[in-house]
C-alpha cells in the first residue's frame, strides 16, 4: 500500500495529520508493507521569507480579526496538536515562505532521509520556533538526521537545485484538484482530505488493504487428518502410518 501526503511545513494541520496517521500505522497489523511519500505544496508560494509578525498578527490581517480572535483560534488548533502528543509554540512561531524547505527535502530523499527531514522541519517550526526559511537553520536542521553539511549548503546556494522536483509535486496537486493539505492518496485510487481521526484513517487502512488482499472464497476447515488424502492430475497422497 502507499500513502503520498501533500502537505507544507507551515501548516499546523499538517503536523497533526502526520501524527495522526503515524498513530494509526502503529495499530495496523501490515505496518511494515505501507509505503509513506510526502510532497511538496506551498500554502503562499508568495509568502516572504519573515516579516517579523508573529503568527497571531499573520492570521488576523488575513481573516480580518482582532489578535484575540486570532489567539484563540491558534489555541484552539494547539489543543488539537497535544491531543496527538505534539507541542505548539504559537507565540514564537516565524511564519515564512517553505520552498528552501521542500527543496532541501527533496534533496534529501536523494539519499533516504526524506521522511526524517520532514518531522524534524514541522518540529522546528511548530515546536521550537525556529525561521525554517534560514540557510544557516535549515543547514543545521539537515544535520540532524544525518545530511553532510557541504551538499547541504550547495543546495540551498542554487535555488534551481531540486526546483523542479518541488514544483511536479504542486502540479500534479494542481491536476487532482487539491486545494488544501494535507491531503492523502492511498494507492492512487482513494483520497483523504484534512487531519482526519486516527480512527478513521484505521478505517481507510483496513478498507483499502482487504480491497487489495480479499479472504478466499471459501474457509479450509480440512484438518491435517490423514483420511482425507487426495489424489491429483499427478497421483494420489498415500497415507504415512
Amino acid at each position: 500500500m502507499k500513502i503520498e501526503v501533500w502537505s507544507d511545513f507551515v501548516c499546523p494541520f499538517c503536523y497533526i495529520g502526520k501524527r495522526r496517521l503515524e498513530i494509526a500505522l502503529e495499530q495496523f497489523p501490515y505496518k511494515d508493507q505501507v509505503e509513506v511519500e510526502f510532497k511538496s505544496f506551498e500554502l503562499d508560494p508568495n509568502a516572504e521569507v519573515y516579516s517579523g509578525k508573529s503568527i497571531h498578527e499573520v492570521l488576523a490581517g488575513k481573516y480580518r480579526m482582532s489578535i484575540e480572535e486570532a489567539k484563540n483560534a491558534n489555541n484552539n488548533v494547539g489543543s488539537q496538536a497535544a491531543s496527538t502528543g505534539l507541542k505548539y509554540d504559537f507565540d514564537n512561531m516565524k511564519p515564512t515562505n517553505t520552498f528552501d524547505a521542500h527543496r532541501l527535502t527533496k534533496y534529501a530523499k536523494t539519499v533516504g532521509k526524506d521522511k526524517e527531514l520532514t518531522e524534524q522541519l514541522l518540529h522546528a517550526y511548530f515546536t521550537e520556533g525556529k525561521l525554517i526559511s534560514d540557510p544557516d537553520t535549515l543547514v543545521e536542521i539537515g544535520k540532524s538526521v544525518g545530511l553532510e553539511e557541504e551538499a547541504l549548503r550547495q543546495v540551498l546556494a542554487d535555488s534551481t537545485s531540486f526546483a523542479n522536483d518541488v514544483r511536479i509535486d504542486e502540479a500534479l496537486a494542481s491536476q487532482i484538484g487539491v486545494t488544501g493539505v494535507p491531503f492523502f492518496v492511498i494507492n492512487q485510487k482513494y483520497s483523504v482530505s484534512g487531519a482526519q481521526p486516527t480512527e478513521t484513517f484505521k478505517r481507510v487502512l483496513e478498507q483499502v488493504w482487504q480491497e487489495d488482499h480479499p479472504a478466499p472464497k471459501f474457509q479450509d476447515l480440512s484438518g491435517t487428518d490423514a483420511e482425507g488424502a487426495i489424489c491429483t492430475d499427478e497421483g494420489c497422497e498415500i497415507p504415512k502410518k
